[in-house]
């Protein structure tokens, strides 16, 4: 049966993608995004898939959501300001859209309710992850101490001072917020698991961990990893790597991810419930970093270590993805050594990708958030 999908902030990266599923297995999409320079650059909407209704206006607006609320049969909830760094001191602008954003929505909802609600919620809501010490017993309050000097451990230790060993994190691991943008996914999460059933809706929450691929904003310094490093090795600079490198984490390809948000509007039995929706596999920052010059034939740029942590980063946080698999039939198909390939073909293309990581470093620093 053909759907009517609405969804906030999918002119973005994923929201592109998103609709691009939808519409292939035939649904109507609407989107509403305010296309801030700050993601969309000078933003075209030609570039949004074919057939899909775009409205300009922003999600706290009441009236612009109520406007493309009406005749819709479920939402997909992207609309956010996305980034660790930032949310530190762009504190009112984060708060008020991500979590002031969700509240005009569901306010709206009250009046146009539909019938099942996905939000994009974030691997930051965990902290730090999931570890496990060195008599076997699982750590899910794991914290890193400030650094007692230049060769003190990166990593969280237990009670004997021995680094922590990192386990994959399932969904009952309690959250533990160490960012303003993790505290305002949180909310955007429980908010709409708490109201969409109190009025006759579904809800579903979906937990993305570093999602990479064709079409990111690569002039944007607070996205996603893989694209600051390749903005800058398509500017002729190298990577810069915050502490040693060795930090984990799981990168999943934006069409894996799209193939989430369907499942988890179709599935019955996703009503209610969050999910984990990463690959699977993690590695570290410093291989990532290498691995993307290579497939980008920039070689000769040698990543950066910096050395230095900023404020709200956490050190290991990898998924455990049973419940996606097990509950929404969930399967990502993207190898990473392909999923790299097309990114860097793509990124050969862009002409306007601006390397902006100095500016956002000098913006943290300026704020005392980087030591």
């Amino acid at each position: 049966m053909t759907q009517t999908i609405l969804i906030t902030g999918g002119a973005g990266f994923i929201g592109r993608a998103v609709a691009r599923a939808l519409i292939a297995r035939g649904d109507r999409v609407r989107v509403l995004d305010s296309l801030i320079e700050q993601v969309h650059g000078a933003a075209d909407p030609a570039e949004m898939p074919d057939g899909v209704e775009l409205h300009r206006g922003d999600v706290r607006d009441p009236a612009a959501v109520a406007r493309v609320l009406r005749g819709a049969d479920a939402v997909i909830h992207l609309a956010a300001e996305v980034g660790v760094g930032q949310s530190m001191y762009a504190v009112e602008r984060y708060v008020s859209v991500n979590d002031l954003g969700t509240a005009v929505l569901f306010q709206a909802l009250i009046e146009h309710p539909v019938r099942r609600v996905v939000v994009a919620s974030s691997m930051s809501v965990y902290g730090e992850g999931l570890y496990r010490d060195a008599e076997g017993r699982l750590i899910e309050n794991a914290v890193r101490t400030p650094r007692s000097g230049p060769d003190a451990p990166w990593d969280p230790l237990d009670a004997d001072g021995q680094p922590l060993q990192p386990v994959p994190t399932p969904e009952w691991k309690r959250p533990d917020l160490a960012s303003v943008y993790a505290l305002s996914k949180y909310a955007q999460e429980r908010l709409t698991l708490m109201l969409a059933p109190a009025y006759g809706m579904e809800g579903v929450a979906l937990r993305l961990w570093n999602v990479y691929g064709p079409g990111q904003a690569l002039s944007n310094p607070y996205t996603g990893v893989l694209a600051i490093f390749a903005s800058r090795l398509h500017n002729g600079a190298p990577p810069v790597i915050f502490e040693d490198g060795h930090q984990r984490r799981d990168f999943v390809q934006v069409d894996d991810v799209a193939q989430a948000f369907l499942l988890a509007l179709d599935r019955r039995e996703a009503a209610g419930q969050v999910y984990n929706i990463g690959s699977g596999e993690h590695r570290s920052v410093r291989e990532v970093a290498q691995l993307l010059a290579r497939a980008m034939g920039r070689t000769d740029l040698v990543p950066e270590i910096a050395g230095k942590q900023r404020a709200g980063d956490i050190r290991h946080c990898i998924p455990d993805i049973a419940k996606a698999r097990t509950e929404l039939g969930y399967a990502p198909r993207r190898g990473f050594a392909d999923g790299l390939a097309e990114l860097a073909a793509w990124v050969a293309a862009q002409e306007d990708a601006q390397d902006r990581v100095a500016e956002a470093r000098r913006e943290l620093e300026k704020h005392g958030l980087v030591a």
